[in-house]
This record gives C-alpha cells, sequence and structure tokens, in this order.
C-alpha cells in the first residue's frame, strides 16, 4: 500500500499567520478563563461561606483544562448574572471565533486557486465543509479580530476589580 502523499508546504507567509493567530485564540483563552473566575467569584459575593468557596475553586480548577468552545459557554453563563451590555453580540462574535479556531487549527491546506491563496480541508461536526481559499492576509484579520475580542474580554474581567494573576508573570 503506497504512503500517502506529503503535504504541501505552506507559504512562510501563511505558516506565520496561522501561528499569529494560533497563539491569539491562545490568548483568548486565558482571558476567559481570567474573566469566569473574575466574573464568578464576584457573584459569590463578600460574605460566601467555606462550601461556596470550596465548590468555586473546585470549579476554578477544572477550567484550567477546558477548550475554547467551553470556556466561551462558561463565560457566557458567568456574563448573564453581570450588567454587561454587549453580552449578546460578544457571546455570538465567540461563537464565530470558535469556528475559526476549528478551522485554522484542525485544516489540512492545499493550494488555493490563486497563488498567495490556500484552501483549508476541513469538515465540521455538522458535516459543513469550507468553501473559501484563505491568503496569509485573510489569517492575520482573524488574528486581529481574535485580539481585539480578547481584549474586550479582559476588560470585563478588569470592571470586576478582581485581576488575578496572567501566566507566566510570575515575580519571582
Amino acid at each position: 500500500m503506497p504512503l500517502p502523499r506529503a503535504p504541501d508546504r505552506l507559504s512562510d507567509e501563511m505558516a506565520a499567520a496561522l501561528g499569529h493567530a494560533v497563539s491569539g485564540f491562545g490568548f483568548l483563552e486565558e482571558a476567559l478563563k481570567r474573566a469566569i473566575f473574575s466574573l464568578t467569584r464576584q457573584g459569590l459575593g463578600e460574605d460566601a461561606d467555606d462550601a461556596a468557596l470550596e465548590k468555586w475553586l473546585r470549579r476554578m480548577e477544572d477550567i484550567a483544562d477546558d477548550s475554547l468552545g467551553t470556556l466561551i459557554d462558561s463565560f457566557g453563563a458567568a456574563m448573564r448574572h453581570a450588567r454587561i451590555g454587549d453580552r449578546d453580540v460578544l457571546y455570538d462574535i465567540l461563537g464565530e471565533l470558535r469556528l475559526k479556531r476549528n478551522l485554522l487549527c484542525h485544516a489540512s491546506w492545499r493550494p488555493g486557486a490563486q497563488p498567495g491563496y490556500w484552501h483549508p480541508t476541513f469538515i465540521n461536526t455538522r458535516g459543513e465543509r469550507f468553501p473559501d481559499d484563505l491568503s496569509a492576509e485573510d489569517v492575520l484579520q482573524i488574528h486581529a479580530d481574535t485580539l481585539r475580542i480578547a481584549r474586550r474580554v479582559v476588560s470585563i474581567m478588569r470592571a470586576t476589580g478582581i485581576d488575578g494573576e496572567w501566566a507566566g508573570h510570575d515575580d519571582d
């Protein structure tokens, strides 16, 4: 049985754009975790009893390994209990980013119909194929959109007054 053919090598420009986009999704995940922490801790109130705090801490440990989709759902639930005016719009945008993340992270890439474009071979859980070719500029726009929304999530977290620490920013 012959081996499958090797994948096409992405252009350096496209590979760099994908790398930046993936790192942006990682930052978004971290921002969501911190916002969930802040919003749910704020929701407990100042006089939470030990049992409630213990239950909350166990949940916070659980979200450390959650995927982007689960984090978005948890963030959506946490926003329902806070006064966030654009929460429905924000939740919808996060859902769109979830789909784009799945596409960019799980697709197999082939050269597109035009030079500089790449076609993501990807079928989602509903059996849908992604029809469009993408350029590095398209992927960098997804990265920019991801960072814009991550900054919005961070602003929601900071508005609670409960900030916490960013991963990797330990003061030794």
